[in-house]
């Protein structure tokens, strides 16, 4: 942690959890399967019926493990029903994804689709922690956004195959899932499109409270984008305008090193007194806490997004999160995925298992301690 950082109390590095960041220097290439066969009727439904089967089956697995009183010592602050809400939220987000692997190399699923599949600590630890009323903004890797939301998998799957009884009818596909009922806001496909949304939910609920004197307007906003966001205009806007107004909004920073293939050290320059360009310190540049957090970890996640979203509540105004984070594939399923070293995706999948590991440990250790 440097000087500069810890002279400024607004500014964070969560437990010291700074992931160095990976600098690629080979090139490894993946090319993915293809299948012209378009007729799509008998596959789309039972891509539907793997999906619902697979989340009452994790539903099923995680309900086997008895009920006990953890050692919150060892569990942090969470109990064995919040762990066992995690675990399944992140391995159904995981399978889910998978599958629409599947379906779109077999030539089942056409346009472009983005992948979320590594990143599940980040969408489970902030948004399980969040009320249905509460608004959440995404971006075009929308699919978990919404699964940890509690929107439908079986819905959500429909959308993709541009099915009638999708979350948007079969009218928005992969990049612009919307449910008004859960409190999804959109799939944005423009970079930092979401942003402006998501303050504007954040305005109407600090108007409501405020103007109209509305006591149950204490609804929070969180949104969701990636470090390449972070060098638009619109995302200083909304920190200024967030701080400004000191409005009930989280931003999250999802940033898992590439903008689509523009490698983040390539992209932003280092921040003052550093080797590497951090966004979380953009945050107190606006009079908001900055808070930079291993986005692998979902324990640290929650813990830091519990934080955040306490003090959106209680109307002390946003709260910036850079969780450092991976994903497991290339940009979407039409990327070859040419650009990032092998030794650097071994590196995070490797992160990704251990922290799976502790989480799954917590889990047993609830089980032999009952």
């Amino acid at each position: 942690m440097t000087s500069t950082t810890m002279n400024n109390p607004l500014c964070r590095q969560h437990h010291r959890s700074t992931i160095p960041l990976q600098t690629p220097t080979a090139v490894s290439v993946h090319t993915p399967m293809t299948c012209r066969n378009r007729r799509a009727t008998r596959t789309q439904r039972r891509a539907l019926k793997v999906c619902a089967v697979a989340a009452d089956k994790v539903s099923s697995t995680v309900a086997e493990i008895p009920k006990v009183k953890a050692n919150k010592a060892k569990l942090g602050e969470m109990g064995p029903e919040t762990a066992k809400d995690i675990y399944r939220d992140m391995f159904l987000g995981r399978e889910f994804e998978e599958m629409c692997a599947q379906m779109y190399y077999r030539g089942k699923m056409f346009g472009f689709v983005h992948l979320y599949s590594g990143q599940e600590a980040v969408a489970t630890g902030v948004i399980r922690n969040l009320r249905k009323d509460d608004y959440i903004c995404s971006t075009y890797r929308d699919h978990v956004h919404a699964l940890s939301k509690n929107v439908p998998a079986k819905n959500i799957m429909a959308e993709l195959f541009g099915k009638k009884t999708g979350i948007c009818r079969g009218q928005g596909g992969s990049m612009h899932m919307f449910s008004a009922e859960h409190g999804l806001l959109g799939g944005f496909a423009f970079i930092g499109e979401g942003i402006p949304i998501g303050l504007g939910a954040a305005y109407k609920i600090k108007y409501r409270r405020e103007a109209l004197h509305d006591e149950k307007a204490d609804q929070v906003a969180v949104n969701f984008f990636g470090d390449g966001t972070a060098n638009n205009g619109q995302f200083y806007e909304c920190l200024n305008m967030a701080s400004l107004y000191k409005l009930p909004c989280i931003f999250v920073v999802e940033n898992n090193l590439w903008a689509i293939g523009m490698q983040h050290n390539r992209a932003t320059n280092p921040t003052a007194g550093d080797d590497s360009p951090y966004i979380y310190k953009k945050g107190p540049a606006f009079g908001m806490p900055g808070i930079l957090v291993d986005g692998m970890d979902v324990r640290k996640v929650r813990e830091v997004a519990i934080e955040a979203i306490e003090r959106a509540r209680r109307g002390d105004g946003p709260t910036l999160i850079e969780a450092q984070t991976y994903r497991f594939r290339g940009h979407s399923l039409a990327d070859p995925d040419e650009l990032r070293e092998k030794k650097e995706k071994e590196y995070w999948q490797v992160l990704s298992l251990h922290h799976l590991s502790c989480l799954y440990a917590s889990l047993e250790w609830m089980q032999l301690n009952a």
